[in-house]
């Protein structure tokens, strides 16, 4: 009973009255999320595990476990998460130091990024994102006029922040390193700190971080393999190349749902990093374009949810909205950009649509969170109307009250 408490009961009539573009935009990315695993990953599926849907039927235990713990979120109000933001920063943090033990983490392909928990592999730096924009959202409220006024307290949450790229970048991933650095500094920005230190701070990190991408060498030869992949197309750029050979295929209209050749072991990691190719080739651009304009709605309305917050008073579940929706934002860029060329490669997924539990789970999490900050915003404007009413009838009482006393006395003179 002590646990439940925490939680608050929220009816599925109330559910169906969140943001209905929200709500329509992410079950439709998440449909063709799984339609693309599905069909993406028929060729490794069959020759690893010996059946061509081993991926799908993992997704769609995923997407239960991820629409059970939204849920959760959806039932926890929002004061709750604020309350908690330090503890959920340290327990993150906790994360990553263990992912990095041997014994507990997870090493695949030469990264150490996973704690294996049976069901599923937890991916820690997806926990550690969304534990470390609840934190910052939390501390922008606590510490509102010291991060407008004070460099002091605009430097802050940027110390723990350093903490977390540190046990990132031992992992590596260097990529989830740059989509939380970007995200804790445009919620500063947001908050209102200086101009000019936000440029300054945006100078730095575009400089710490580039020191960081020259300092390894494979880091190095991707940066070349992205300048120019047909240099080396057979080796160091086998899998842009591939890449860029399914948005060939797909022209206008694509191949077709299911008629991918890429995916027949062709393009590696052809279900979790680089399904967006696969979606192309498949729908062609126009279908990449749909794609691109579902996120572009779904992440519209989040933002829209969390000024509404902002507008209420609500300061901490409207930059929560903001951090969600920027981490999701950071993540469908750098992964199309790595797809079409535009960015050198990283490993990360494309929200929602990629196969992979940990990604799956946090992010619909996040989506529920938002929601719950949308019913929380309706409970409240219909607090302030409900309160007008009152005082409107009170007003009209009082008046009335005061016409009968007046009148009365007019007829006894």
């Amino acid at each position: 009973m002590t646990f439940l408490r925490f939680f608050e009961r929220v009816s599925f009539r109330e559910f169906t009255q969140v943001d209905k573009t929200f709500l329509a935009s992410m079950i439709l990315i998440l449909a063709l999320g799984l339609v693309m695993v599905a069909s993406a990953s028929v060729s490794v599926s069959e020759d690893v595990h010996g059946h061509p849907y081993f991926f799908m039927a993992r997704q769609s235990f995923y997407l239960l476990l991820g629409g059970g713990f939204g849920w959760i979120l959806l039932s926890l109000p929002t004061q709750h998460l604020q309350r908690w933001g330090v503890w959920m920063m340290l327990f993150s943090l906790l994360l990553l130091i263990l992912v990095l033990v041997p014994g507990i983490g997870k090493s695949v392909n030469g990264s150490r990024r996973w704690i294996n928990l049976v069901v599923f592999n937890l991916q820690a730096s997806e926990v550690a994102k969304v534990c470390m924009v609840v934190y910052v959202s939390g501390y922008l409220v606590r510490r509102a006029d010291r991060v407008r006024q004070s460099f002091v307290g605009f430097i802050m949450p940027l110390f723990v922040c350093i903490a977390f790229l540190l046990f990132l970048l031992l992992e590596p991933d260097f990529g989830a390193s740059v989509v939380l650095l970007g995200t804790v500094m445009v919620l500063l920005f947001l908050a209102g700190a200086p101009l000019y230190q936000f440029l300054l701070l945006l100078a730095g990190a575009v400089l710490m971080l580039g020191l960081v991408a020259v300092s390894a060498s494979y880091r190095m030869k991707r940066l070349m393999n992205f300048v120019d992949p047909w240099a080396d197309p057979f080796n160091e750029g086998y899998q842009l190349s591939q890449a860029l050979i399914a948005y060939g295929r797909g022209e206008w209209f694509g191949l077709g749902l299911g008629n991918s050749v890429q995916k027949l072991s062709y393009l590696p990691e052809a279900h979790t990093d680089f399904v967006f190719s696969i979606w192309v080739e498949e729908t062609g651009m126009l279908g990449g374009l749909v794609l691109i304009l579902l996120f572009a709605v779904m992440l519209f309305r989040a933002f829209k949810i969390g000024h509404r917050a902002m507008s209420l008073s609500r300061p901490f579940a409207g930059y929560m909205c903001f951090g969600f929706s920027i981490l999701i934002l950071a993540q469908v860029i750098i992964n199309i950009g790595v797809n079409t060329g535009f960015l050198p490669t990283k490993g990360l997924t494309l929200p929602l649509i990629s196969y992979g539990g940990s990604s799956l789970i946090i992010t619909l999490g996040s989506l529920f969170a938002i929601a719950r900050v949308d019913i929380e915003n309706r409970r409240g404007e219909q607090a302030l109307e409900s309160n007008e009413n009152s005082d409107f009838e009170q007003n009209e009482n009082i008046n009335e009250s005061d016409f009968i006393e007046s009148d009365y006395k007019e007829s006894t003179v």
